[in-house]
């Protein structure tokens, strides 16, 4: 806020009252806010769509700062609004999610179960997460957290009475196989827990509980309990024949483990007696074959505005306007930095395709 008002030449009262919506702007005053923030004049001017924000999971919630975790909230919001515009010229995958009866209860091992019938998936290892995701209508953005704590986060949108559920995952921990876990981690979010209770308002003893509940989801989905069992039966208290596992189940060597400590195909002593040994050759921090598979990456919005400058014929000008038409100006650098496009992506292809790479798979 200091630093705005110092830039716009007015005091940071000013701009709490402006926030606050105490008192508007003059447009002089509105002009200079618009070009220090760098986002179209029309923006703060145009008709705010009702909208409710739900609970947003974040895994450090109470060791980020709290600016942190707002920015990444309306980072989260932006890209539900650029998924909604889109969604006036693109069709995309439709929200399908499990439902299940009131009044019955399942234990966590039985929703990952259900889970994977409904969505057909078997009991075979999931080769993308990302892409599984995306195909059952829930939104996947990519984008700089800038903070070393917030990995990936889930939040509830909900516009129109249109409910969206985003999954955003940070572009710093480049790892394939964490990347897995923290999709699985998010949807235990989104099956697991309601929508709108705050999250300021429980202890932090109630929200670890959501989260180790959302870890056990995460294990239970990618590890079924039938074929990984069978598969780590013959060798459970043997580091390497969880190295050779990875390949096959797409998780981390650490996650198989205790999955197999759970499922009681170890006990205690040879839980740590692995675990020491994941110590001793560095494994926490780098395991084998982390370097080896490259990590998959959200395709659905990126997908859909490569088919809007191929087969719409639009540009960069015309994909302003399409947002301005409905409500949101936000400016191109702002659109590539949310889908985590290169800067100049969409303004330097202005009036031609732009090559997106095949990221399904």
């Amino acid at each position: 806020m200091d630093e705005l008002a110092k830039s716009v030449g007015i005091n940071k009262q000013a701009i709490s009252q402006f926030e606050n919506d105490k008192i508007t702007p003059e447009p002089a005053t509105l002009l200079r806010i618009s070009k220090s923030l760098e986002f179209p004049y029309s923006f703060f001017v145009e008709p705010d769509t009702k909208s409710t924000i739900g609970n947003t999971y974040f895994r450090a919630l109470y060791s980020s700062k709290k600016k942190d975790l707002v920015a990444q909230q309306i980072k989260a919001k932006y890209l539900a609004k650029i998924h909604s515009v889109l969604s006036t010229k693109i069709k995309f995958r439709e929200l399908n999610l499990p439902s299940f009866p009131d009044g019955e209860s399942f234990s966590i091992e039985e929703l990952a179960t259900y889970t994977r019938i409904y969505w057909g998936l078997g009991d075979s290892p999931i080769s993308n997460m990302v892409a599984l995701l995306e195909r059952n209508g829930i939104i996947v953005g990519e984008f700089a957290t800038e903070s070393r704590d917030i990995d990936a986060f889930y939040q509830y949108y909900e516009e129109a009475d249109c409910p969206t559920y985003c999954v955003i995952l940070g572009t710093d921990k480049k790892s394939f196989y964490r990347r897995q876990f923290n999709c699985a981690h998010e949807l235990g979010h989104i099956l697991l827990h309601e929508r709108y209770s705050d999250l300021n308002e429980i202890n932090r003893e109630e929200f670890r509980e959501r989260e180790n509940e959302a870890n056990a989801f995460a294990s239970a989905f990618l590890l079924p309990k039938s074929t990984f069992g069978n598969d780590v039966s013959a060798y459970p208290n043997r580091l390497n024949h969880y190295i050779e596992l990875k390949k096959k189940w797409n998780v981390s060597i650490a996650c198989m483990i205790l999955r197999a400590y759970t499922l009681g195909y170890l006990s205690a002593n040879q839980y740590s007696y692995l675990m020491r040994q994941m110590n001793a050759n560095g494994y926490r921090q780098n395991e084998p074959l982390d370097d080896m598979i490259e990590y998959k990456h959200p395709y659905a919005l990126k997908q859909a505005i490569k088919l809007l400058f191929e087969k719409g014929h639009i540009s960069g000008d015309d994909l302003i306007n399409l947002f301005a038409e409905n409500h949101f100006s936000i400016s191109l650098d702002v659109i590539e930095e949310l889908l985590n496009l290169d800067i100049g992506t969409l303004s330097s292809n202005n009036n031609n395709v732009i090559p997106f790479p095949n990221l399904q798979g």
